[in-house]
């Protein structure tokens, strides 16, 4: 059974994507909010801490930044890597749908304080998009709600293909890139 790691904190269309998923007999893990919505909805999930058998800490800021994840997310499609993993309790995560704290957004605020500018940056989500693109001969990563619906149709076809699964790393590749220079200049901004 293929699974998926959702942990969004844009949740448009999640709750019709996941819908999805589970109709497809895929295993859904969730964090945080994005769990809470699913449950909520009447959906079958497992808490990123229950798969990782590790909770949540420092107030919710290490949640899925754990080597059940990333290595579900890194290991290549070998017997040998799945053993591995097997063998620990895990398995291969297949698919990532996964989007940033708002930073852009934030830093726009009039009067945001420097500790909320920080606060809004994301650490686990921008390490998942890059275990899932940097694998993406194997795992599919969404980074967008725009793409929910296509990804949805081709696994109802079969298998995500080759090439769309490469344009959607190269599209998770420019997402951190794009988040990343955000913060840099920000960053620098403030000690002009």
């Amino acid at each position: 059974m293929p699974i998926a790691i959702l942990s969004v904190h844009d949740k448009t269309g999640i709750i019709e994507f996941a819908k999805g998923l589970t109709s497809l007999g895929w295993t859904l893990l969730a964090s945080g909010g994005t769990a809470k919505l699913l449950h909520d909805n009447g959906l079958s999930i497992t808490e990123v801490a229950e798969y990782t058998k590790s909770p949540e800490i420092l107030g919710g800021r290490v949640k899925t930044l754990h080597p059940a994840i990333h290595s579900g997310l890194l290991a290549r499609p070998t017997d040998e890597d799945h053993k591995q993993l097997l063998d620990l309790g895990w398995d291969f995560i297949d698919l990532v749908a996964v989007n940033l704290y708002p930073f852009e957004q934030t830093i726009a605020k009039p009067n945001v304080t420097y500790m909320d500018a920080i606060e809004n940056i994301d650490i686990g989500g921008v390490t998942l998009i890059r275990a899932a693109a940097k694998n993406h001969e194997r795992v599919t990563l969404i980074c967008d709600p725009a793409d929910y619906n296509s990804v949805l149709q081709e696994l109802q076809s079969g298998i995500v293909s080759d090439e769309t699964r490469k344009k959607l790393a190269i599209k998770g590749f420019a997402s951190t890139a794009h988040y990343d220079t955000a913060i840099h200049e920000y960053l620098e901004k403030q000690t002009k």
